[in-house]
């Protein structure tokens, strides 16, 4: 499984996201510090949860980071997070 489908997989199973965009951007990172050769170190995340509503954007993230607390600390250099609600989604805030 790629770390995209795995990064897919933890969040689906864990908040049951309205909306889930996972995007490798490693190939803009190249030459740069954590990239490696095989990519799949820089990703662009974009979840829309209702589990969110209750949490301040900083526990949203600290949330995220904790589902992937193992990619963050091995083949992920960089994730670019944004959580919204879906009201939030539903109003084009992002």
């Amino acid at each position: 499984m790629s770390v995209a489908e795995t990064i897919r997989a933890k969040l689906t199973a864990a908040l049951a996201p309205q909306a889930l965009d996972v995007v490798d951007e490693s190939h803009r990172h190249v030459g740069h510090a954590g990239s490696r050769p095989e990519g799949e170190t820089h990703f662009r995340v974009t979840i829309v949860a209702a589990a969110f509503e209750p949490m301040a954007r900083l526990e949203r993230h600290r949330s995220v980071n904790a589902i992937l607390a193992a990619e963050l600390a091995g083949p992920v250099h960089a994730l670019a997070l944004s959580a919204l609600t879906p009201a939030e989604a539903a109003a084009g805030r992002g």
